[in-house]
Order: structure tokens, then C-alpha cells, then sequence
């Protein structure tokens, strides 16, 4: 059972975290002590509760919490060794917490542990953070909050920051909390509700100061020609940058991209001090660890073409990572005695692309990490307007920014991350997949870590089929009719505002008549191959103008058939456009092989359960065709073949995992048979 104690936390915890004004995601702690019984002894003991590291307030519950001994806590005071040494102090919080499990404590462990104080809350608010980055952060602090909140000097996070706002709790009673200079803030109380309430007093007391006392105009007036351009147009012109720019984010490892054109974010990139803003980077540390210390900023207006965007950006780019590499250079220590190495550099690209007029671009090595990169760069144009709404925005220098980024105790959490999945950080794009063979392909490669989309003629059933496998940071549901070149690049564009790019191509999409030729109309024949070999070449087409855009290689795979090889009754349109299809594997792999794309294909056979175009008609014929019953169909095929056992979709699934892997990498061209052994389908 939840201690009474623990479970106030985690309460307050989900209210704090639920709203973003409080603090942003994973971001910030909390704390709460009290007592339990000792189940070695049976007597109470003194124990903190405090959110472990990398855990998200909204979402934290018993598991995520960090348990340990307030004695002995309160006791690493006497074997500190100082500042210079303080990360020791870390590796010290595993010997005085309380039973095993639980999450591992932060780094902001000592700030709970040491402030005399049953409740404490350490939060990353914007408005909180926009006056702790003023140039006069601690004037403003004064002005703002009287003697109730007290300023505290920027200091990395550690056991001396905790011994510091210790003292400042002890010298000030009448004092509810701080404001931590480039940072945050930190309240506490002698209840939950206590230290809940000074919380959001402080966060919401900084927002009206600078509501009410704060600069209408603190980004300075609209620069001639950086002005938003009309919702349509901006998300035109973001599909047709979106692969480009995902290819630049990628030059180091492969990244998944956010796209997001918010009203704060377009008035930022419109604004006078917008370039110099941006070039000063993010303070918090949660922000610039997410985002990198500074963004990438596009400096041309809206009335520049396409061509001279990806230009310019390809320049910018390589400024970028020159300004990266020096910023790593000045800042890095080669190890000495009293020093460790830094660890190695981890990629001088952007995380953070800004285009004027079209939105943000944000990178991380998922979806979700993406996303909240994004989100946190929001919050750092919400710091930089309200601390120039009051003053003038001055985060902390690029060496503690330094510090902080390239940490030994930040690398080691790095080190603690599961191994990736073989597919994470790749983008497929799936037709037909809201059934059969495409769902379970869909299915199988968002298990192995890609961010799918479902794309099929239905879209309500496409985005429920996109639901099942997970939120929006995994799959989505497009409506595309394979056969209409407008409708394919739709949805060619919405996969790459949603995920930032494409890698993986799985042409699935398709229909069967089961008719011999003198009882095959014109009509017949037109629909299969608009579907199939039209469709796919459309498909092919618009997904590598982007596959190329990109640069990073990619794979396509055609869902073809046994037939395309074999030659079966009352099947002339159908295995007429499958072989269209196994034609175009060979000719796109020589075509795209100079860009690192990779074409091959698949010819399933028999696949009868799950698969929707048997149960649309086609079952039935081949059964009326093979005389048996349709309910015997699978195994009717099963029975024909070398193995005698029954393909299903999940079967076809594993071969695009495998064509797609790591495994067959320089493997191109080829048609992998997945009909259980059909001699006369040999490929010879």
C-alpha cells in the first residue's frame, strides 16, 4: 500500500505537471518527507519521497519515485568534500536509500534532502525562468516578490546548490521559495497543499508582473518580408522543405522531426530581435539539453524561392557545425588530474531548424523526443519575451552551457538509455495498411521502433488502425487513393510534416479480379493496373523525391505476388499488373541505387487469413476456380506447396523487417518468395 505521504506527492506531482505553465515535460522535482516503518526493526523512520531522474510530474506515479533515509541523508553534509568534487555526492545517494526498486534519484536530490522543509517543489515555469534569465534577474526578484522569494545566483545542480538553498531556507523564515538564477524556481511548505500553493503563487505572481509591467512589443516590430505566410502556403512550403532539413538534422545519425507552425513561434521568427535572440540559445538546462544551446535560424525573407531556401540552408548548415565544433573545441577538457576527459562530441548538427514564415523544425531520436524538443524551444521564446518584456534576456554563458551539456553525470544517464530497436529513428510509409498484409506489415515495424503511416483509401479505418498501434508519436492514419497522383502526394506530404521525412516506402496497396481473359473487360483490366503498377510507380515517384531530398538512403519494397512469375487460370489483369510491379523492383533499384535506396520485393502467395482482398470477392472465385470450399482456401494453398504449411499476413511481415534491417543491407533488386514453396514460382 502507497504511504499517505508518497501518495500526496504523487497527487500533487500530476497537478504540477499537468499544466504547462508550471513546468515543461520531464522537467523539474518534487519532494515530500515523512514516516514509515522500518520492516528490519519495526520502529518509524524518517524518509523523503522525491521524483527520480527523468521521470515527467504529469505522469509520475509510485515507481517513479526515488525513497531514501533522511538520516543518513542529512549525514553526507559531514563527508562532503567540496564543490570541486561535488558529483562524488551522487554516486553516495545508493547508499542511503531505502529498499530496492524504485527510480533512480536525480542530481536535485540534495536540494530536497538538505532544505528544512516537509514539501519541497522545484519547477521550470516560463514566466519563473524569464526572470530568472533578466540581466537584472535579481532586482526584478525584489521588486516582484518582496522578501518572500529569495534570488539565487546561477549554479550547476548539485549537492552544493542544495547546501545553498538550505542556508538561504534557514536565514530567511519568512521566505516560500526562490528564484534560481538562469534556471528555475524552488518553493516548499510544511504540507503538500503548502508547497503546492506557494508554488503556483510564485509562477502566477511573475506572470502578471510581466503582463501588467511588461513591453507590449518586447520582440521589437515585424521585419519587412518574415511576416507568416498564409496557413496553406506555410504548410505547402514546409512539406516541400521538411525532407531537406531532416537530411541536414541527420548529416551525424538519423533523426525523426516535429513540424510545428504555433502562433508564438511565427511572431518570434518575424520579429526585429528575433537573430539575435536565437543566436543566444536557451539558459534552462532542461531547454538547451533538448534543443542544443542554440537553433538554427534561416535569414531570408518569405519572398525567397524554394531553390534558394535549400541553399541557403545547406550554407547555414555548414556554418553551424563549424560553430559547433568551435564551441566544443574551446570548452572541452583533454583530462587531468583533477579533471576528467569530456566525453566525446555527440553530433554537430541542429536539433532546432527555424524558417521565417513557415514554422520550427525540431529533431530527436524518436517522435516523441522530437516533439518535446520542439515544445521546449516554445518555452524558451516564452522566457526570452517575458525576460525582454521587462528587461533585457542574458542566459548563462556557452561554458556552463557547456558544463551542463557535456556533464559526466549527463553521460552516464545517456549510457543508461535502452539500445535502440533496429528500425528506431526510421519513417514508413505503408498503402493499404488499415488491413491484412499492410496492417501486419504496419504492425511489425512500429514494434520494431518506426514511426508508421497508415495510409489507405479509408481513412477512418486507416486511423484506427494507426491508433492501435499506438498515440501520434508512433503511426497516423492518411486517406490516399493510390491511383490519383495528387491524392498520393498528399499524403506523401502529411507523412513528412508529421514525422519530418521518409525512409521506408512499402507498396501494398491492391485489389483482385478473378476473371479469364474473354470475360475481362477493359474496365477490369484499367482498375487493377491503376491500382497496382500506376499506384505504385506514383507512390515510387513522390516518395523518392523526398528520398533523395534527404540524402540518408532508404528502402522501398513492392508487395508483388507469385503470379507475377507464375502463369494461373482466369488471372490474365491481376497477374498481368503484378508483373508490372516485380519489373519496376528492377528498374527502380538500378534508377535509385546511386542515392543509397534500396528496391525489393515480395511474392506472397495463398495469404487468405486477414487479407482483405480475399475476403472482397477474390476468395470466393479462386475457391469456384480451384473447386474446393473458400473456407478450405488456405489450406488448399498450403497443401500445394513444398512446406505444406499455410502463409499468413505476419509472414509477409517478417520479410519487409528483414528487407528493411540491418541484416541485408547491400541488397537491392531482389524478389523474396514468401508462398511456403511453389516450385513453378521458382525465380530462375
Amino acid at each position: 500500500m502507497t504511504n499517505p505521504t508518497a501518495a500526496a506527492l504523487i497527487a500533487r506531482s500530476n497537478r504540477l505537471g499537468a499544466d504547462p505553465k508550471n513546468t515543461n515535460y520531464a522537467g523539474g522535482n518534487t519532494s515530500a518527507k515523512g514516516t514509515d516503518t522500518d520492516p528490519v526493526t519495526g520502529e518509524p523512520v524518517e524518509l523523503m519521497w522525491v521524483k527520480g531522474s527523468g521521470g515527467d510530474l504529469g505522469t509520475l506515479t509510485e515507481k517513479g519515485l526515488a525513497v531514501l533515509r533522511l538520516d543518513r541523508m542529512r549525514a553526507l553534509v559531514g563527508v562532503y568534500p567540496g564543490v570541486d568534487r561535488e558529483d562524488e555526492m551522487v554516486a553516495a545517494f545508493d547508499y542511503i536509500l531505502h529498499g530496492k526498486g524504485g527510480a533512480a534519484p536525480s542530481i536535485d536530490t540534495a536540494m530536497h534532502g538538505l532544505v528544512d522543509a516537509a514539501h519541497v517543489d522545484h519547477l521550470h515555469p516560463d514566466s519563473g525562468i524569464a526572470i530568472a534569465t533578466a540581466a537584472d534577474g535579481e532586482e526584478l526578484t525584489a521588486k516582484i516578490f518582496g522578501d518572500k522569494v529569495v534570488w539565487v545566483p546561477w549554479r550547476r545542480p548539485g549537492f552544493q546548490l542544495g547546501l545553498d538553498i538550505a542556508a538561504i531556507k534557514e536565514q530567511n523564515p519568512q521566505a516560500v521559495g526562490t528564484i534560481l538564477g538562469g534556471h528555475g524556481i524552488t518553493a516548499w511548505g510544511d504540507t503538500s497543499d503548502e508547497a503546492e500553493t506557494n508554488s503556483l503563487w510564485i509562477i502566477d505572481t511573475a506572470a502578471a508582473y510581466i503582463a501588467e509591467h511588461g513591453k507590449a512589443d518586447p520582440f521589437g516590430g515585424v521585419r519587412d518580408g518574415f511576416a507568416a505566410l498564409p496557413s496553406t502556403e506555410r504548410r505547402a512550403r514546409a512539406a516541400a522543405l521538411s525532407a531537406t532539413i531532416r537530411g541536414i538534422a541527420s548529416t551525424d545519425k538519423p533523426m525523426v522531426g516535429h513540424f510545428t507552425d504555433a502562433p508564438e513561434v511565427l511572431d518570434f521568427l518575424a520579429s526585429e530581435k528575433a537573430p539575435a535572440l536565437a543566436a543566444l540559445g536557451t539558459s534552462c538546462p532542461d531547454h538547451f539539453l533538448r534543443t542544443k544551446v542554440k537553433p538554427l535560424l534561416l535569414d531570408l525573407p518569405t519572398t525567397a524561392s524554394l531553390e534558394e531556401q535549400i541553399t541557403r540552408l545547406g550554407e547555414l548548415h555548414e556554418a553551424y557545425r563549424a560553430d559547433y565544433q568551435a564551441y566544443y573545441d574551446a570548452h572541452a577538457s583533454t583530462g587531468s588530474a583533477t579533471e576528467p576527459a569530456s566525453p566525446a562530441i555527440r553530433g554537430a548538427d541542429p536539433l532546432i531548424v527555424l524558417v521565417p514564415g513557415v514554422g520550427m523544425f525540431s529533431y530527436g531520436a524518436n517522435k516523441q523526443t522530437a516533439r518535446v524538443a520542439g515544445e521546449f524551444y516554445v518555452n524558451a521564446i516564452n522566457v526570452m519575451r517575458g525576460a525582454e518584456a521587462l528587461s533585457t534576456y542574458a542566459p548563462i554563458s556557452d561554458a556552463e552551457k557547456f558544463r551542463i551539456e557535456y556533464w559526466a553525470l549527463e553521460e552516464a544517464k545517456l549510457q543508461r538509455l535502452p539500445k535502440p530497436k533496429t528500425h528506431q529513428g526510421r519513417i514508413a510509409f505503408v498503402t493499404g495498411a488499415a488491413s491484412g498484409i499492410g496492417k501486419a506489415i504496419a504492425t511489425r515495424l512500429a514494434a520494431e521502433g518506426a514511426c508508421v503511416v497508415v495510409a489507405d483509401l479509408d481513412l477512418a479505418k486507416a486511423q484506427a488502425a494507426a491508433a492501435e498501434l499506438g498515440g501520434t508519436d508512433v503511426a497516423i492514419g492518411v486517406a490516399a487513393n493510390v491511383a490519383d497522383a495528387a491524392g498520393v502526394q498528399a499524403a506523401i506530404d502529411a507523412t513528412l510534416l508529421a514525422f519530418g521525412g521518409i525512409d521506408l516506402v512499402i507498396n501494398n496497396a491492391g485489389l483482385s479480379l478473378s476473371k479469364p481473359l474473354l470475360e475481362t473487360t477493359e474496365k477490369d483490366w484499367d482498375l487493377q493496373h491503376d491500382v497496382m503498377a500506376k499506384g505504385s510507380f506514383l507512390v515510387a515517384k513522390a516518395a523518392a523525391k523526398a528520398l533523395i531530398d534527404q540524402r540518408m538512403g532508404g528502402d522501398v519494397i513492392y508487395i508483388s505476388s507469385k503470379n507475377s512469375v507464375f502463369a494461373g487460370p482466369n488471372n490474365i489483369a491481376y497477374s498481368a499488373t503484378k508483373a508490372d510491379q516485380a519489373h519496376q523492383v528492377r528498374l527502380l533499384a538500378v534508377e535509385l541505387g546511386e542515392h543509397g535506396i534500396r528496391v525489393n520485393g515480395i511474392n506472397p502467395d495463398g495469404v487468405v487469413r486477414g487479407s482483405g482482398i480475399f475476403a472482397s470477392g477474390w476468395g470466393a472465385n479462386r475457391a469456384a476456380t480451384y473447386g474446393v470450399d473458400e473456407k478450405d482456401l488456405g489450406q488448399f494453398y498450403a497443401n500445394r506447396t513444398i512446406l505444406k504449411r499455410e502463409v499468413v499476413p505476419e509472414n509477409v511481415a517478417d520479410a519487409v523487417y528483414v528487407l528493411t534491417g540491418p541484416e541485408l543491407s547491400r541488397t537491392t533488386g531482389l524478389h523474396i518468395p514468401v508462398d511456403s514453396g511453389v516450385a513453378a514460382a521458382f525465380l530462375r
